[in-house]
């Protein structure tokens, strides 16, 4: 008689108002198995990972553990199963050391964290994830941190372990060290619930998977044995165009220009900027690459007004040559600027605030206010003409914010940047945690709007991403950025090299790799 699956979920459904999300759901996964689960956004991948893990509960349907049926009713429950879930945004306390949230995690069991710290060590060397159990949370790089959330499961009788997104934030030779660990931990008996937009990794490393469309089960496959195209078409349907590299520009006249730029961060866990030098023509796309942590927030808070430097050093950010870095926002936007932030909820758009009214946002300059007063007709007009043009998914333009999907809020706060036609447009992560199919409708509209001549600086942490979109690329470490490169004329690995730190840049000299914000073994 065959062994029982791990976990077997039958007819597995769940319903919000207006949303079918779970419909009829199957999935089995073996001990020892690497299981992918792939689908666009919405298609409701998340909904059955907290159906798993305990955190909400199916309305029908039946979840076989180890042969035998369950109710998962919460996740300490499901912990004490042996199920373990790394989610996509980390929840560690940065003022905690590594021993001391993970005893959190553990609860009484755990004792006290001096008492963990040997066993830390233990676990940590076993599986090739060294951490010091003694270390403050913030002083940790992403990828060290996310080393923590994995210990922490691995601390248990970990039979389950469910990744959400886990490699979004590491540079790619953090995630080669990851996939060591995860084929350790499968040869081990362990079974992996793999989720990934990024289709390379999920054939290099995936026995099989399992994808979603629409909160149903569109299929079952074994991805080594398929190409990318054939993924996506599983993903989304029509695959034409969603992964093909596009022509690369020379741009022409520098547009933006960052000369000399080093700013000091009053915050204790922030990072420094030292001697920026960067530039962007108009008609072209540029990338800059490197895990979080590294001075991104500091550089697009300088780039697009949030933090301003004093009239005297106003010269270190220009656009179209004119001195701009003691501006505001609002004055940067009169002289073509548009940004798309790396926070969506909060940042890019009010929660509670209508599609109609977070497009009056940041457009309110193109006649949508009139002496004062709120031109009502026009602002629904464009929120409806986003919501078109972008193939936006939502039932009108009353919709609250929070109501949609990431990949479809991404795309409404793109498309209210790109209609209002910049000269230059800032975007940070613009495809973060978004499927094949939206990623590739944000891809089409930055190469439309850099074509129409506009000059756009993409800061991410995909370098698939930008590899394909970018016409020349560079990376920042430790608030440093290497030089910029055609991207026809590098490699991921150089570029991998960049964001561990490995380049010298003519205004600085060499510095150590332990400066930078990134694990290096």
């Amino acid at each position: 008689m065959s062994n029982p699956a791990r976990l077997q979920l039958r007819r597995i459904s769940k319903r919000y108002p207006g949303c079918l999300a779970n419909d009829a759901i199957d999935l089995s996964i073996q001990p020892g198995e690497i299981h992918a689960l792939l689908g666009e956004n919405g298609a409701g991948k998340s909904t059955l990972m907290k159906i798993i893990y305990g955190v909400t509960q199916a309305d029908t349907g039946e979840i076989i553990w180890q042969g035998q049926p369950l109710k998962v009713r919460n996740p300490a429950q499901a912990r004490s199963l042996g199920i373990g879930m790394v989610f996509q945004h980390f929840s560690l306390f940065e003022t905690l050391s590594v021993a001391q949230n993970i005893a959190l995690a553990l609860g009484p069991v755990a004792g006290s964290p001096k008492a963990l710290e040997p066993r830390i060590r233990e676990v940590s060397a076993r599986y090739g994830m060294a951490l010091e159990p003694e270390r403050l949370v913030h002083s940790l790089s992403i990828g060290e941190r996310q080393r923590v959330e994995i210990i922490r499961c691995l601390m248990q009788d970990i039979r389950l372990l469910i990744l959400d997104e886990p490699t979004s934030v590491l540079t790619p030779q953090e995630a080669d060290e990851l996939f060591v660990t995860l084929r350790r931990l499968a040869g081990e008996g362990c079974s992996i619930l793999f989720i990934s937009h990024k289709l390379n990794e999920v054939r290099a490393l995936c026995h099989s998977a399992t994808v979603l469309r629409g909160g149903k089960v569109a299929g079952h496959c074994i991805p080594g044995e398929c190409s990318d195209r054939q993924l996506a078409q599983m993903m989304v349907g029509e695959a034409a165009n969603l992964i093909d590299p596009y022509p690369k520009a020379q741009g022409a006249s520098d547009f933006l220009q960052v000369d000399a730029l080093s700013w000091h961060n009053p915050d204790p866990f922030g990072c420094a900027l030292h001697g920026i030098n960067l530039n962007v023509r108009s008609g072209e796309l540029v990338g800059i690459a490197g895990v979080a942590g590294n001075g991104q927030d500091e550089l697009l808070a300088l780039l697009c007004g949030e933090v301003r430097l004093p009239v005297s050093q106003s010269r270190h950010i220009r656009i179209d040559q004119q001195p701009v870095a003691h501006l505001r926002p609002d004055a940067r936007r009169h002289k073509g600027m548009a940004f798309v932030p790396a926070e969506r909820l909060g940042h890019g758009a009010v929660p509670d605030m209508s599609l109609a009214d977070n497009a009056l946002l940041t457009a309110f300059q193109q006649g949508l206010v009139s002496r004062g007063l709120i031109r009502h007709e026009r602002v629904r007009a464009l929120a409806e003409l986003i919501i078109q043009q972008f193939g936006v998914k939502t039932p009108n333009s009353d919709a609250q914010a929070r109501s949609l999907s990431g990949g479809n809020l991404q795309k409404f706060i793109l498309g209210r940047e790109i209609l209002q036609q910049p000269k230059l447009l800032i975007a940070a992560h613009p495809t973060w945690g978004v499927d094949v199919g939206a990623a590739a409708t944000i891809h089409r509209a930055l190469i439309a709007l850099r074509d129409a001549g506009a000059a756009i600086l993409v800061i991410s942490e995909d370098l698939d991403e930008l590899f394909q979109i970018s016409d020349r690329i560079g990376a920042l470490c430790s608030g440093r950025l290497s030089p910029l490169k055609d991207t026809a004329h590098t490699h991921l690995v150089e570029v991998g090299g960049w964001m561990a730190g490995q380049f010298e840049t003519p205004a600085t000299p060499s510095f150590a790799l332990g400066a930078c914000h990134v694990a290096i073994p």
